[in-house]
């Protein structure tokens, strides 16, 4: 019952209840979908729209574009098994960003600023790796 002055019975400011409320949903959603199933915004793991996918064999390089920054990954085909996997992301007349080792499920994300710039991004997993070529020109 509100008080008047935004307080609901028992002292509790009304915008506590809405707190409780949002993380009771936020557990339901995680029971519902249960473990090991991921939705599709904690999937990304980038921030912007994707702006470039190159599957191969073992894996997938993806590339997103989030205002003046691009951001690289590459994916596991086949993910829980540690094996060697790398990304590498570079604007044109800059130095690679890196993330190489031994991952079971992604190397990167890797990040640069382009400065309007083309970028070129390099995946590898297993010894296969796949580039974009020159892109977002």
């Amino acid at each position: 019952m509100d008080d008047g002055a935004g307080h609901l019975g028992g002292g509790r400011p009304a915008r506590s209840l809405g707190r409780a409320v949002a993380v009771l949903t936020a557990t339901a959603a995680l029971l519902v979908t249960g473990p090991g199933l991921e939705s599709a915004a904690a999937a990304a793991p980038c921030a912007g729209r994707l702006a470039k996918s190159v599957s191969f064999s073992s894996g997938e390089l993806r590339v997103y574009r989030s205002g003046q920054q691009v951001c690289a990954v590459t994916l596991a085909r086949n993910p829980g098994i540690r094996r060697t996997m790398s990304v590498s992301l570079q604007a044109r007349g800059g130095r690679a960003e890196v993330d190489e080792g031994r991952f079971s499920r992604q190397a990167g994300p890797v990040t640069v600023a382009p400065r309007g710039r083309c970028v070129r991004a390099t995946g590898a997993v297993s010894g296969i790796s796949r580039s974009t070529g020159w892109i977002l020109c």
